[in-house]
């Protein structure tokens, strides 16, 4: 994850350095060798996912001469990603991003005991009924809607009991899979309030500079520049739904015709074809892919 980068480009093996520094850890060799049992854990793989997003920033704006404020119109980012958009949007810098997921990892893995939660994807399913199914699992446990990814997929979140109780609901209300999701914890529902209390108090802390571009919040789907209430928002979004399905559909809405997903991956590019077909959608993590966009440009 990430080696590639860094081998081609000494700009991306400086991120990948400054994130190394910032943690007094050395990340970068977890990313690039393993093991990726030790990878997968929340509080290395937050950090390292925002890594890989802002070095192939880093390399368009160093190496392609590409600056963010002249191709874009707002940034986005699902759950930890919003902590790279912000970071790519000059909000915060790498180092204080890195600090900040380190802690958010650690502090969703301390809000709740291991096996006491679980996530479940629910397919086919809209979301008003997503949040029906959960509400009847609850019997007075936590089961919330977690992230609405897109059009029949829906997450949730909460009580291990309660979010098996969801799956058989689910498939009664015409769901067409109800799948138990491989987590580490029960992220975005109420059972995150302890890790919020603690985001809080780190947010504090630091300084947040109005972002480049607006920040399209998962919490809100609108876009957002004042600090104040960026800060207010990564506090409130531990425990709240994840409104990607929303965030593209307003970014389409402002006039946005082409979305690009920088980072590791192309699960948001695959989410934003399902949300709408008509938008042009393109995934950057990888030198060639880096080229052929900086070539377009």
């Amino acid at each position: 994850m990430g080696r590639e980068l860094a081998a081609a480009f000494p700009v991306a093996r400086d991120v990948f350095d400054e994130v190394d520094d910032a943690l007094s850890q050395n990340l970068s060799q977890l990313m690039f060798e393993g093991p990726e049992d030790e990878l997968v854990l929340t509080a290395n793989a937050q950090p390292a996912l925002m890594a890989v997003s802002l070095a192939v920033l880093r390399v368009l704006e160093h190496d392609a001469g590409i600056r963010l404020q002249d191709y874009v119109a707002f940034v986005a980012g699902h759950s930890l990603g919003e902590y790279s958009a912000l970071a790519a949007a000059r909000a915060f810098d790498v180092a204080a991003a890195a600090r900040l997921l380190k802690q958010r990892g650690s502090a969703m893995q301390r809000a709740v005991p291991v096996g006491l939660g679980a996530m479940a994807a629910l397919l086919g399913l809209d979301l008003q009924a997503v949040r029906e199914v959960a509400a009847m699992a609850a019997q007075d446990e936590v089961c919330d809607a977690a992230n609405d990814n897109g059009p029949g997929q829906v997450v949730i979140s909460g009580h291990r009991s309660a979010v098996e109780r969801a799956l058989p609901e689910a498939a009664a209300r015409g769901a067409q899979r109800a799948i138990m999701l491989a987590v580490s914890a029960p992220f975005h529902c109420a059972l995150m309030a302890p890790a919020a209390a603690e985001m809080a108090d780190a947010l504090a802390t630091i300084d947040i500079a109005p972002p480049a571009v607006p920040l399209v919040a998962n919490v809100t789907a609108t876009p957002v520049r004042d600090p104040a209430a960026i800060r207010h928002l990564l506090v409130e979004q531990v425990t709240s739904l994840v409104r990607w399905r929303e965030c593209v559909l307003a970014m389409k809405e402002r006039g946005v015709t082409e979305l690009v997903e920088i980072g590791a991956g192309r699960v948001l590019a695959g989410l934003a074809r399902r949300i709408d077909r008509t938008l042009t959608i393109s995934a950057l993590g990888t030198p060639a892919d880096i080229d052929v966009l900086a070539k377009s440009l």
